[in-house]
């Protein structure tokens, strides 16, 4: 892993985090599962939330968990896979929820990159992960840099939408100023949990009429 990957306006938003005895060991660890293993996303890919949304362009902040553990999936965006590659299953519900909320098409790619690329941060909250075992690399230093990375765009992002969806996520609200920001809190779209309040919550459309009300631009959700 190349702390300079990480680009230039984060960086700098961060240069606490990166200067810590913690991210250090943490880039060691990383390092060291590499030669021992293969690890998803590709190096180059690690921080590329935060390359595709600056900070200064963040409106809405999505929170996920960790990256995809199967081949070729992770591209380094909570929830989005590469083109070419089959949508996991809550990725597929995803799409079914947006479908239902804002009428567009199913998307034939998996790939989130032109959400990111208008501002939704798409911040899984592990970055890295060992291929096959989902939750391999947390609890290794990852989850102060991304606590980090959500105060950052809490105190120096202007008024946004920060979603959160599932349990996991929901214990990041402490990190957000909600007096500032919007939070939309709801359940998980995994299979295991998005018959239970997923499907049906229109959180698209809510997240724009949110925006609108922020006096935000709302986020083209169709992906074409």
């Amino acid at each position: 892993m190349v702390p300079a990957s990480i680009p230039k306006d984060w960086s700098e938003a961060l240069s606490n985090e990166r200067n810590a005895p913690w991210f250090t060991e943490l880039c060691a660890f990383v390092a060291e599962e590499r030669m021992r293993a293969t690890v998803y996303p590709p190096e180059p890919d690690v921080f590329a939330a935060l390359v595709h949304t600056p900070l200064d362009r963040v409106k809405v902040v999505l929170v996920g968990q960790d990256p995809y553990h199967g081949p070729s999936q992770a591209e380094g965006l909570a929830f989005s896979v590469r083109e070419g590659i089959k949508p996991p299953p809550s990725l597929v519900n995803m799409f079914k929820e947006l479908a239902a909320d804002v009428g567009c098409p199913v998307p034939g790619s998996g790939s989130l990159v032109p959400w990111a690329k208008q501002g939704v941060l798409l911040l899984n909250t592990v970055l890295t992960v060992r291929a096959g075992e989902a939750n391999s690399h947390k609890g290794k230093g990852w989850e102060r840099l991304t606590d980090a990375i959500i105060r950052v765009a809490s105190a120096r992002c202007a008024p946004s939408v920060f979603v959160l969806w599932g349990s996991h996520a929901k214990k990041k609200k402490a990190l957000i100023d909600g007096a500032k920001h919007r939070v939309l809190e709801g359940v998980h779209p995994s299979p295991l949990s998005a018959h239970t309040g997923f499907f049906g919550s229109r959180p698209y459309s809510k997240i724009n009429g949110m925006l609108s009300a922020l006096g935000r631009e709302p986020v083209d959700w169709p992906l074409r």
